[in-house]
């Protein structure tokens, strides 16, 4: 395919896959969804990339969906715009690796879900987070009614939900939308510090937190707990065995 929105860049096991659409803040429209899509198969079919972030160009991570492209809509074709983008971003959850939004501006609306469907979230102390949808007589439509509250928390999430307001990332630490607050300069530096930490573990058995606790989150604790106990046996026997051995030898592991 060829990307006219997005682009990769891969060093050392880490994936950065940048969103640029800067005379629209990054806003997402039908072609973002294809790109992404497509750029997710491709990352999957890698083998040297075990952690990938997303990222935004210029002053936005992603300042929400493109309005203008929503504006004539009727109500199949608001319905099916929706659903595209929850399917992306359902893949970005199943994406087997971790996945980690490192956000340098705006997040709103659209932008607030996409940072939403990674893993875990870092933030420039400039960004800015929100779910404006009902200033435009709207809801969300990428399932920020669904994840939102699962991260913050109910009474929090319909507070932002209901108010429209715009949030600092202080105010987004506060609450657990992020999880760490940066300077600008420090953004890229930082979550790839991160990826490079989690990149060094064992690679199977990060897949495996990712794959055990998202689906335990779907489920009831028993359920969860038999999967647990599943993927933690399936261990056995070879990355784990590996990483006991070093750790009783006192050497680092060769995960390889």
């Amino acid at each position: 395919m060829n990307y006219e929105i997005l682009s990769l860049e891969v060093e050392n096991g880490i994936g950065i896959v940048k969103i640029s659409r800067p005379q629209a803040m990054n806003a997402l429209n039908t072609r973002f969804f294809s790109e992404m899509d497509q750029m997710l198969i491709d990352v999957s079919a890698r083998k040297d990339i075990s952690v990938l972030i997303l990222t935004g160009d210029g002053k936005a991570f992603v300042a929400g969906a493109d309005i203008a492209e929503m504006v004539d809509m009727n109500d199949e074709q608001g319905s099916n715009f929706s659903k595209i983008g929850q399917n992306t971003f359902n893949s970005i959850e199943k994406l087997e690796i971790p996945v980690i939004a490192a956000i340098n501006g705006f997040a709103l609306g659209g932008g607030c879900e996409l940072a939403m469907a990674c893993d875990f979230r870092i933030a420039s102390n400039l960004a800015k987070f929100g779910q404006p949808e009902v200033n435009l007589g709207l809801i969300p439509g990428y399932a920020a009614t669904q994840r939102l509250p699962r991260i913050v928390g109910l009474p929090n999430a319909l507070y932002l939900l209901y108010t429209a307001d715009m949030i600092t990332a202080d105010e987004a630490l506060r609450i657990g939308l992020v999880q760490k607050v940066v300077e600008p300069e420090q953004l890229m530096s930082e979550t790839i510090a991160i990826a490079t930490k989690i990149a060094s573990k064992g690679p199977n058995a990060v897949k495996k937190i990712k794959l055990v606790t998202r689906q335990g989150m779907l489920t009831d604790f028993k359920s969860g707990s038999d999967l647990e106990s599943k993927e933690f046996g399936s261990l056995f026997g070879n990355e784990g065995a590996e990483g006991m051995r070093a750790f009783l030898e006192k050497r680092k592991p060769n995960w390889n």
